[in-house]
């Protein structure tokens, strides 16, 4: 596991132990710390969410669905790797803009495919 994701994943596991709006997953090898809910999020928040691919909105961005909400993922400059209607598991950073929105570092398919993706800042 790579550093930056290693310490996301550690701060994720951290915020499991400090709400009620943070669920955290099995801790089985290879599985993250997750689930933050997307109605819970707050601006320039390391997130890790799972839900499901609502709609592909353009080439690298889609919007993800969860029991509590709905907000845009940004994979740009890359391809989205995944379909409308598949759960992932979605690791990022929330914008400090608005509307808001999460910029995605590493997207985890349902077959356990991690998908990494850099960005250029």
């Amino acid at each position: 596991m790579k550093p930056k994701f290693a310490l996301a994943a550690l701060m994720t596991a951290t915020f499991a132990f400090a709400g009620p709006a943070l669920v955290s997953a099995a801790a089985g090898k290879g599985e993250m710390a997750q689930n933050q809910k997307i109605a819970a999020l707050a601006p320039g928040q390391e997130v890790t969410l799972r839900g499901v691919v609502l709609r592909i909105t353009d080439e690298d961005e889609f919007i993800l669905s969860d029991a509590s909400g709905q907000i845009p993922v940004y994979v740009g400059p890359n391809m989205v790797p995944a379909t409308q209607g598949e759960t992932i598991t979605v690791s990022g950073r929330v914008d400090d803009d608005f509307p808001r929105e999460i910029y995605a570092t590493l997207i985890i398919r349902a077959d356990g495919t991690q998908v990494p993706l850099p960005h250029r800042y």
